[in-house]
């Protein structure tokens, strides 16, 4: 790069140099053509600047020439130099580059440190709907509604159990099918009501169980009368009383509700109230045990079932003694096996205090003589047209089942029978008119009534009457004579049976 020499004092004044350094950098002229430039006193020296520098005898004299710098004289006596400049220049193109690129990255930090800001003001809000959420469960659990999305599938089962019977009636009628077209029309609009309810306020519920149950009953008629040469069914016997032959067969299950305090709470019991006095009357009691299967700590009362399927009016209260999952009620008296112990106990639910212990005589107990599959039930309580009842087991017996009646008042055992029934064979049992009716698991999805004991007669034998189950165990049998029901406790839900009387005098 060619440079004046001016330009040259000035750029290496701006580096620093002093006098005698621009002296060296000055091309030693011919004696006939000699300049002598002028240099400022105030120059400083310049260190390392060139690559070999200069050595110098004297005050003026130049003995060797930097290698960086060449210098000649023009024509017109104008002194000229050649700067060969380090390769140390200050790279303006990369640090702009450089500035720009931080520029872009300080743009795109601060747009994520804004998303990061949005989300965690979303993860608060978040948050605070989950604790709401949790609050909202734990209050549904407790005393709320809390029906699930097994609810509504078991709904969808009995709807779908219609759809088949509307089938089957559809091929075999023999009249007129205007009926059975409308109740297959009505039943399609149960369907795409029970699919819009889950999306609803959960008190629906209980129109759309009335729904059922109504159109439950026409299909009932249409299949009693579906060929007019079929007489219908006699007339059921007069709620309470024993004016019939037995048991002889028994409904499908009719899915009430899961227990109120949840799908932990699988064992227990539930029924309704029963008094000779006033036997349509009853309160409906639940009495889940605790997830250890064993203790009976909370029971809940209704006074009415719509209440029940509502959870509303309920009164909720605890005890500390209770053992197993064979509780009747009786009189508005709860009867239950003492914990720890062969003794049984009568509470009165208005005050919820114990009214009369009474030891059971050589009853079996924890454990010792239970069902078959359900722990803890080894003295399992019993109500019907009669009164209060007792099945258990002794020692003497060698588990065979007995069956005690009771005197509600004092729990005095005031009769008693042995059968040739092994207790622990059994699934559950209960009593109908003084016969002991017991059960046994066929599968996870049928029991069997398949033995009776007739108090009456002394007399036992053998049944084959199927029981449908929603569930795999089931964990208590309880009947109510007036309503005619069996009052079922399967894994935490809550079923119904009615049963078939076979009409003849007992």
């Amino acid at each position: 790069m060619q440079l004046g020499f001016p330009f040259l004092l000035a750029l290496l004044s701006l580096l620093g140099a002093d006098a005698e350094d621009l002296v060296a950098l000055t091309p030693e002229p011919s004696p006939s053509s000699m300049v002598q430039p002028h240099f400022p006193s105030s120059f400083s020296s310049v260190s390392g600047f060139g690559s070999s520098g200069s050595s110098r005898s004297g005050s003026g004299s130049v003995t060797q020439s930097f290698s960086n710098f060449t210098g000649s004289k023009d024509d017109r006596g104008t002194c000229q130099c050649v700067v060969t400049l380090p390769d140390t220049t200050f790279p303006v193109d990369k640090m702009e580059r450089l500035e720009y690129r931080v520029h872009i990255l300080s743009e795109k930090f601060q747009k994520e440190l804004s998303k990061v800001k949005e989300y965690v003001q979303l993860i608060s809000i978040y948050e605070k709907k989950f604790v709401n959420l949790t609050l909202r469960v734990e209050i549904m659990e407790k005393d709320s509604i809390s029906y699930t999305e097994l609810d509504f599938e078991l709904i969808k089962i009995e709807v779908k159990e219609m759809e088949k019977l509307i089938i089957q009636l559809k091929d075999g009628f023999a009249g007129s099918s205007d009926t059975v077209d409308q109740l297959e029309v009505e039943i399609r609009n149960m369907t795409l009501l029970v699919e819009k309810l889950e999306t609803l306020d959960k008190n629906n519920v209980l129109a759309i169980r009335r729904e059922i149950l109504a159109l439950k009953n026409k299909l009932k008629e249409c299949e009693a009368s579906k060929n007019e040469n079929i007489p219908v069914a006699p007339p059921v016997p007069a709620p309470g009383t024993c004016s019939h032959g037995g048991v002889v067969n028994i409904s499908r299950p009719f899915v009430v509700q899961l227990n109120w305090r949840g799908f932990s709470y699988k064992y227990g019991a539930w029924g309704r109230d029963y008094s000779p006095e006033n036997p349509d009357k009853g309160l409906y009691w639940v009495a889940p045990l605790n997830p250890d299967a064993r203790i009976l700590e909370y029971y809940q009362l209704h006074n009415t079932m719509d209440d029940l399927l509502l959870y509303k009016y309920a009164k909720q209260s605890r005890i500390t003694y209770g053992q197993g999952s064979g509780t009747a009620v009786y009189k508005n008296n709860m009867y239950v096996n003492w914990y720890n112990t062969g003794n049984i106990a009568k509470i009165n639910l208005t005050t919820n205090t114990v009214s009369v212990t009474q030891n059971l005589p050589y009853a079996a107990y924890n454990n010792r003589f239970s069902y078959a599959n359900v722990g803890w039930q080894d003295i399992d309580f019993a109500v019907d047209e009669s009164g209060l009842w007792v099945i258990y087991s002794t020692e003497a017996s060698t588990g065979n089942m007995v069956i005690s009646k009771l005197n509600d008042t004092t729990l005095l055992v005031l009769n008693t029978w042995h059968t040739k029934q092994y207790k622990p064979s059994v699934s559950n049992a209960f009593m109908v008119c003084g016969v002991l009716y017991a059960t046994r698991t066929l599968n996870t999805r049928t029991e069997e009534i398949f033995y009776y004991y007739d108090t009456n007669t002394g007399k036992e034998g053998r049944l084959d009457i199927a029981m449908h189950k929603m569930q795999e165990t089931v964990q208590s049998i309880n009947y109510h004579p007036f309503d005619q029901k069996l009052f079922v406790y399967n894994d935490g839900y809550l079923l119904n049976y009615d049963l078939i009387f076979k009409q003849e005098p007992h």
